[in-house]
């Protein structure tokens, strides 16, 4: 299930990295786990690039305005 928003992302990743740092876990857990939260990763950084060059697109047409 693909998160809805950074904030769910950003929350499932904080969760599968504390689960990650339980070493009870099987193997096969831990790998499917570290899947996850590279998929989120990247997930995530997508988002915050688009955010910023969002940004940066406000930024320069406000300067442009002056």
């Amino acid at each position: 299930m693909e998160p809805k928003t950074y904030e769910e992302a950003f929350a499932r990743l904080n969760e599968i990295t504390a689960r990650l740092e339980d070493s009870t876990l099987p193997l096969s857990e831990l790998t499917s786990l570290y899947k996850e939260g590279t998929e989120l990763e990247r997930y995530c950084r997508a988002l915050l690039d688009k955010t910023e060059k969002e940004l940066v697109v406000l930024a320069e047409e406000s300067h442009e305005a002056e």
